[in-house]
């Protein structure tokens, strides 16, 4: 309602009660009736209506004075008044509400128009590299041009003015003077020189000590004055879980996602894809609310909120992503998040993003992971969860599309696993269209690189279609998607013409070197006879 239409509404109202309070010859509010409302409704109609006659024989029969209402004429606030002040206040809050919408209304058009602008300077400044780390001895017969996931990081560290913000799993870059420990201790060295000498503010939201292995670098790094931490405990917050993310907020403008841990080993001997994005605000500052997210959690006192503050909220997201623009080719892109209790208004559950690009694919879909379950892995029983596998077998059978699943083989892989994947593949004998293959891709190692724990492992997470890119820091079972923290970031060019510097086309090469190569084993070598 506009100011003028509320002041018509005043003027209605009061032309009645001016009439009733004349009549009553009570004087509480007429001379302001008079002043707004020169006419009454008699005078302004210049004749009494059948309606008009009856509220005037209602006064004459119910509201003329007695001798119980005698005690109120010396007072100031007499029981006619009170109504009409309700209806006053009322009116001037439809009016303050409706100036204030106006100014609710103008500040909406300057975020819009700030939004706008970082939308040009995204569309001309982002810069997108895919980047891996290859184990020591893991050589392809094809070489493609990848930064490694070392140089990324330290390109994180020297780009950084203000501040840097970790999302990590847990902490071990310094390990145990093993010879391949170096490009560890190198990172360690320069973030405590960040940290210590260039006064670079370093946030590190992590989740709780494994009792075997405590996160020594990230509280050296606090003890030393180089970084803050706060640690998650998902037993408290969520019943179960971990804070799983592997990210890097820079300055809110340069950020990492994949799938390496804070780890010597992410760097040397363990298989690791992620994406190094730099001089992109709009993306940095949507990374940067998930980190906040992370960051308040871990405040000793601190629990989900019902509803989160709109400031964690965010615009972009499944059905409104941005835009951005690297090297000639547009993007829309998008972060996802998990679990669904961690995700503010806008946000997109990861789970949600990984079954859209499934259901978005027409030719094909191709996924490399280290673990593929359709069922938790973590809970007594298990339950069974198919929010991925269904949508995969959909896409194959409804709509033709060609499934390639690589998994990790390795010392910890669980032997049920196979089964699972058997029961997948093997809808390619159902129907002469139906095409789904699955491989186990060994990162093999010598007699010294056995020794070393929990290593030489293909631990890539990522997705790529004939439309988009999805790459992740989760694992695929139900309990990453339930009570664990992760992040996606999800990307379709707008056009799928050949360009060398295209992510999702980059994507699928890396994941044709993987699945051709000698280190991918068919499945039907694994399942028992």
């Amino acid at each position: 309602m506009t100011p003028a239409e509320a002041a018509d509404v005043l003027c209605f109202v009061l032309q009645y009660k001016y009439l009733r309070l004349e009549y009553l010859n009570v004087r509480c509010v007429k001379y302001s009736a008079y002043l707004l409302c020169p006419y009454s409704a008699v005078e302004a109609s210049g004749k009494l209506d059948f309606g008009e006659l009856e509220l005037e024989l209602y006064d004459s029969r119910y509201m003329l004075r007695g001798a119980k209402d005698q005690k109120w004429a010396g007072k100031w606030c007499k029981p006619s008044c009170i109504p009409i002040s309700i209806i006053l206040v009322l009116i001037i809050l439809v009016v303050v509400l409706s100036l204030l919408d106006h100014k609710w209304e103008d500040e909406r058009r300057q975020h819009e128009q700030l939004l706008a602008n970082e939308w040009v300077q995204c569309r001309t400044t982002c810069k997108l590299s895919l980047v891996e780390s290859i184990p020591e001895g893991l050589v392809f017969n094809e070489t493609l041009p990848h930064m490694q996931t070392h140089d990324a990081w330290v390109r994180l560290i020297d780009l950084a003015e203000e501040k840097i913000e970790i999302g990590s799993f847990y902490w071990f870059l310094q390990g145990n003077n093993e010879s391949t420990s170096d490009k560890g201790k190198d990172i360690f060295k320069r973030l405590m020189e960040a940290g210590k000498e260039r006064k670079i503010k370093i946030n590190i939201a992590q989740s709780m000590d494994d009792p075997k292995q405590p996160n020594k670098d990230s509280a050296e790094l606090q003890a030393a004055g180089a970084a803050t931490v706060r640690t998650l405990n998902f037993t408290r917050l969520i019943g179960a879980g971990v804070l799983h993310t592997k990210m890097w907020v820079v300055d809110r403008k340069h950020a990492y996602i994949g799938s390496a841990n804070f780890d010597w080993r992410s760097l040397t001997q363990v298989k690791e894809l992620g994406v190094l994005i730099t001089n992109c605000s709009c993306i940095g500052k949507d990374l940067g609310k998930i980190f906040d997210v992370y960051w308040d959690l871990g405040l000793n006192d601190s629990k989900i909120p019902d509803v989160w503050d709109p400031s964690y909220q965010t615009l972009y997201g499944r059905e409104n992503p941005m835009n951005i623009s690297f090297n000639s080719t547009e993007y829309k892109a998008y972060l996802s998040s998990s679990p669904s209790a961690f995700c503010p208004k806008g946000r997109t559950p990861d789970i949600d993003a990984i079954k859209d690009v499934i259901d978005n694919a027409t030719e094909y879909v191709h996924i490399a992971v280290m673990d593929y379950f359709p069922v938790t892995l973590y809970t007594e029983p298990p339950q069974y969860w198919p929010e991925i596998d269904d949508r995969l077998r959909s896409a194959a059978i409804n709509r033709k599309v060609k499934v390639r699943l690589l998994m990790a083989k390795w010392n910890h892989t669980r032997s049920n696993a196979y089964r699972f994947l058997h029961s997948l593949a093997d809808l390619s004998s159902t129907y002469p269209w139906v095409d789904i293959d699955v491989k186990m891709f060994i990162v093999p190692a010598n007699a010294e690189q056995q020794k070393i724990p929990f290593a030489r492992v293909n631990h890539s997470k990522f997705m790529v279609t004939d439309k988009t890119a999805y790459i992740g820091t989760s694992n695929w079972s139900a309990d990453y998607f339930i009570n664990t923290a992760g992040v996606g970031f999800v990307t379709t060019p707008e056009s799928n013409q050949a360009n060398s510097s295209n992510i999702q086309q980059q994507l699928a090469h890396i994941f044709e070197r993987d699945w051709n190569s000698s280190y991918a084993h068919p499945l039907q070598e694994f399942l028992p006879s």
